[in-house]
């Protein structure tokens, strides 16, 4: 029996009491791959990522573990929501203008104390004056590649603030405001972090040499942001890096920690990295529904696509059993998907068909809960956000 095998009849064996469409994480894989990610950072601690992980009891599970810290939340009513459930250290890691969301941290003690806004233009700040807390407060770092005078960039869309003297002059005016402080800095590489450098033939050179370069430039420029920015304000923190680049970003003295998310539930994106191998720890099994054709098993459901450029890389993969792939007229449905290959012949009606993501924690915006799976056997079920009536975007 081959991994894959023994992996599909293990999970068969231990889900045999439910029915699908359902969604499990194995807890060993995911404590698995928490370790390989600590190791990766070499001792700085990693803030998680809670867009990644969508379930207030895994992230719970997650930050008992040692070399984890804090929450990185991606929105402000989101925050709100995890300091009410006891949930502390947050950086919301993208500009808020929910007017009423900072209302109400302006006007709580312990969350004014918790939470830290992240911020890239005066226009955040202007949304952040006349509340009776303190708010703390972020700066957003571009750390894209840009090369070619401009004409060749690499990276996510997001701050403005790109070079030293633009992050002093945010910083100066952060300061000169009341009832905000200025706490930390974020820089984010999407373009190392998240994109995968073990890619065949020439596109695969062609990123690694990007992430080479990038990473060159990235060293100098962040460390005298991070130097400029102290001369203006104290920081606690200052944040980069992601679960596809923890041993690299770790190496940065100005960096104090470190961020990840995607690396404990190791979706399909992420098979593409030379310098870790993580364990495929979440997924959802669907029914096969009917037999259309020889060679063809048609599955209930399985539209579901991850965010980003659309494209084949976003389409969930079919995992286990091995060797299925969609047609290439129908792809991944909205009420099903007929499925192709040598393994197609051998499914019968009633059978289950696992698979993947392709991003982490949008697979939780599908499912209420998710099972919780440790060796053969379902020791429990735990809600995801949509489970406890939470849908933050």
């Amino acid at each position: 029996m081959t991994s894959a095998e023994g992996s599909a009849a293990r999970y068969d064996q231990a889900t045999a009491g439910l029915e699908p469409p359902f969604a499990l994480v194995d807890l060993d894989a995911l404590r698995a791959n928490a370790d390989d990610m600590v190791r990766r950072g070499r001792g700085k601690p990693i803030r998680v990522a809670s867009k990644s992980i969508r379930s207030r009891e895994i992230l719970a599970r997650v930050l008992a573990l040692p070399g984890f810290r804090g929450i990185m939340a991606y929105t402000l009513d989101e925050a709100l929501w995890l300091v009410s459930c006891g949930f502390t250290d947050i950086l919301v890691a993208y500009p808020t203008t929910d007017r009423g969301a900072i209302a109400r941290l302006g006007a709580d003690p312990r969350a004014a104390r918790e939470i830290t806004l992240t911020i890239d233009s005066t226009d955040h700040l202007d949304l952040l004056h006349g509340h009776p807390e303190e708010i703390r407060i972020c700066l957003d770092i571009d750390a894209s590649y840009v090369a070619l005078a401009g004409k060749f960039r690499a990276g996510a869309l997001r701050s403005p603030i790109r070079e030293p003297d633009q992050a002093a002059e945010l910083a100066t005016q952060v300061v000169k405001r009341p009832g905000v402080r200025l706490t930390g800095l974020l820089a984010y590489e999407g373009q190392i972090a998240g994109v995968g450098d073990r890619q065949p033939g020439l596109y695969g050179l062609a990123v690694r040499h990007m992430q080479r370069l990038s990473r060159r430039e990235l060293i100098v420029r962040r460390g005298r942001i991070v130097q400029a920015v102290r001369e203006v304000a104290e920081l606690e923190f200052v944040n980069g890096g992601g679960t596809g680049s923890l041993e690299k970003t770790t190496g940065e003295k100005a960096i104090t920690e470190l961020a990840a998310g995607s690396g404990f539930y190791h979706p399909r994106l992420f098979d593409f990295y030379r310098g870790f191998t993580g364990i495929p720890a979440a997924l959802f099994a669907l029914p096969v529904a009917r037999k259309p054709a020889p060679g063809v098993a048609t599955v209930l459901g399985g539209g579901y696509s991850a965010s980003g450029a659309p494209g084949p890389t976003r389409l969930p993969q079919p995992y286990l059993p091995a060797g299925l792939r969609y047609h290439p007229d129908e792809g991944a449905g909205e009420v099903q998907t007929p499925l192709l290959g040598e393994a197609a012949h051998d499914l019968r009606v009633g059978d289950r068909v696992w698979f993947r993501h392709a991003k982490a924690g949008e697979l939780c915006e599908h499912f209420p809960v998710l099972h919780l799976i440790e060796g053969d056997r379902v020791i429990g079920e735990v809600p995801t956000y949509r489970g406890e009536g939470k849908t933050f975007l």
